[in-house]
């Protein structure tokens, strides 16, 4: 028997937040699209490794500057064996097509990350 989307979903968040709880309460339904559509579809397939698509996404959320999303994908970076210098080298190509101050915020923002996850 196949796994359903939202199987799928749940299985792939729970490896990038490995047991962290993001606090994040969405509506119902859009909860349900995120898990289903987004975690369960998206982040699904064989073109791209589960790390390329998380490299990708961090990269995205630093461009665009969406700083509480960058907090929980670089913790699932992280949880996924992706190494800081390789984020941090990201980051660096970013600033030269994103701007230096979204790249400098996504700097802070990996660093935040880092250290709370030592910590823990």
């Amino acid at each position: 028997m196949s796994e359903s989307k939202m199987e799928k979903g749940k299985a792939t968040l729970g490896k990038l937040l490995a047991g962290h709880k993001s606090g994040a309460r969405l509506p119902k339904n859009f909860g349900r699209m995120t898990m289903e559509h987004l975690f369960g579809d998206v982040w699904q397939g064989e073109e791209l490794e589960i790390e390329e698509r998380s490299l990708i996404t961090c990269t995205v959320l630093v461009a665009l500057g969406r700083e509480a999303e960058q907090r929980i994908h670089f913790r699932g970076a992280r949880n996924l064996g992706i190494p800081r210098e390789k984020i941090e080298a990201v980051l660096t190509h970013v600033a030269h097509y994103a701007g230096w101050p979204a790249a400098v915020s996504g700097f802070r923002i990996l660093d935040e990350v880092w250290t709370a996850m030592d910590a823990e």
